[in-house]
């Protein structure tokens, strides 16, 4: 049996229809059931910044996750496909009626990946302090919190409604398929033949 760590939400929920069309069954989740059995698989609903940590420590064989999340913690697993679910971009965002002035010594930034952010200012070669925050991250620019915040965005809007622009992306991200690299090992040829699977539907073969 192969364990798939899915992020609660719309990637999960589209992980599984992949899973359908594979299979032509129904994979579905019963009402607040964090676990789901069907057939050789089972599969567990975690907070999505959990995925990778359950991946790495075996607790899943496999999971899916965005590319931000995989980024931003940096742990030991084997990164196997981009389902091309999830697009979103990692972006820097200041108020609108600024610009961002690479020449400052030192800059203040609001943001839940602190990592993403430190490494994209030290390569600028701008010193930065990250504030950490986990939710409202526009409001940091707004009330002095920080000078810039580094976020997530789809399609930008809510930043434009909190007065805020987009003046760097950092990075694309969208949702990958990820295994532990024991599991990648022990399990190969289950897990080299769902992968085929799914980069035929990814890929539309």
């Amino acid at each position: 049996m192969l364990t798939v760590a899915l992020p609660k939400g719309r990637i999960a929920e589209e992980t599984l229809e992949i899973f359908e069309e594979i299979f032509g069954e129904n994979f579905r989740f019963e009402s607040r059931k964090l676990v789901l059995e069907m057939g050789k698989f089972r599969f567990l609903l975690v907070r999505n910044q959990d995925v990778p940590t359950y991946v790495a420590h075996q607790a899943a064989d496999i999971g899916v996750v965005g590319l931000d999340v995989i980024e931003e913690q940096s742990l030991d697993i084997v990164k196997l496909l981009d389902l091309g679910i999830g697009r979103c971009k990692v972006a820097v965002g200041i108020r609108d009626d600024e610009e961002l002035d690479w020449s400052r010594p030192q800059i203040k930034v609001a943001s839940k990946m602190v990592n993403i952010a430190r490494n994209y200012f030290s390569e600028k070669a701008m010193g930065v302090e990250i504030v950490k925050l986990y939710g409202s991250i526009e409001l940091a620019p707004i009330v002095g919190l920080a000078d810039a915040i580094v976020d997530i965005v789809e399609t930008g809007t809510t930043m434009k409604e909190n007065g805020l622009k987009v003046v760097e992306t950092i990075m694309e991200s969208s949702a990958h398929l990820i295994a532990n690299k024991y599991s990648f090992l022990m399990k190969k040829s289950e897990i080299m033949d769902l992968y085929s699977k799914m980069g035929e539907v990814v890929n539309g073969a």
